[in-house]
């Protein structure tokens, strides 16, 4: 029996979420990759479906780090600031083209004396959201920084980048054109990608947080097909006496349709 809790019915991906600005997007394609879909077809997602993919969310303090988790995961929002000591984490539960998905969003202190024990849970991270406030400047600035700590406990070429600005609802048009300006700019620096939101009015939280785990869930499918090599993921394998290949497949071999 699995201990992972059930999907809800509002946690179902069927196709592949928008990038909130093109310019500023990891994927700007409209639909999964067609290797996903194939694969989440025929069920031969391997154990995608049964692992547990870490996210962690780092930013200086009080940018609204916090509430946009609890957001999403409660969809609540509490005006009375409370600053995270250590960490915290969310599991939220999927059903991404079919298949169970599940994230751990970590929730980091932006604090700088328990910026040490923060450090401590970045390893092993398959996506980093770095959070900054649109009405600071200054909290933009420092995610670089921020980027650098969390790299410092993984590794950079498989790990997804988002740069978020929060407080949206607070800040005015003009500040907000110049503020994107530069964030959009910075993240195009970090291969991030840009979005903007508000957790107090849930302005593109939801949309958010289905594009990091349709993104992190694509990314973990490819990754299983690669490992996979010319055997397909799912079948049994079987020791063939009668070839040289002593872990050949029980089936015959398939076109190479998920290379």
């Amino acid at each position: 029996m699995s201990v992972l809790p059930p999907v809800r019915k509002d946690r179902i991906i069927g196709q592949l979420p928008k990038c909130f600005n093109r310019g500023a997007a990891l994927n700007t394609d409209d639909e999964f990759h067609n290797k996903v879909k194939t694969a989440c077809q025929q069920q031969r997602t391997g154990t995608v479906g049964f692992k547990i993919s870490k996210v962690i969310v780092v930013g200086d303090l009080a940018v609204g780090k916090t509430c946009l988790i609890n957001r999403f995961c409660k969809d609540v929002f509490d005006k009375n600031y409370k600053a995270t000591i250590g960490v915290d984490f969310e599991m939220e539960r999927f059903e991404v083209l079919g298949v169970p998905f599940s994230l751990q969003l970590w929730d980091t202190a932006g604090q700088e004396r328990f910026k040490c024990i923060a450090s401590t849970y970045y390893r092993g991270a398959q996506a980093v959201i770095i959070v900054f406030d649109l009405t600071d400047v200054a909290s933009l600035e420092h995610t670089r920084q921020w980027l650098e700590d969390a790299m410092k406990e993984n590794d950079p070429t498989s790990v997804l980048l988002f740069l978020v600005g929060t407080k949206k609802d607070l800040s005015s048009p003009a500040q907000y054109t110049l503020i994107e300006q530069d964030a959009i700019k910075l993240a195009d620096q970090m291969k991030a990608e840009y979005w903007a939101l508000s957790a107090l009015s849930g302005e593109n939280v939801r949309e958010f947080f289905f594009r990091v785990a349709s993104l992190t869930f694509e990314a973990n499918v490819l990754a299983e097909l690669e490992k996979s090599g010319s055997r397909r993921i799912g079948e049994v394998v079987q020791i063939n006496s009668n070839s040289n290949n002593l872990y050949a497949t029980s089936k015959k071999k398939q076109t190479n349709c998920c290379q």
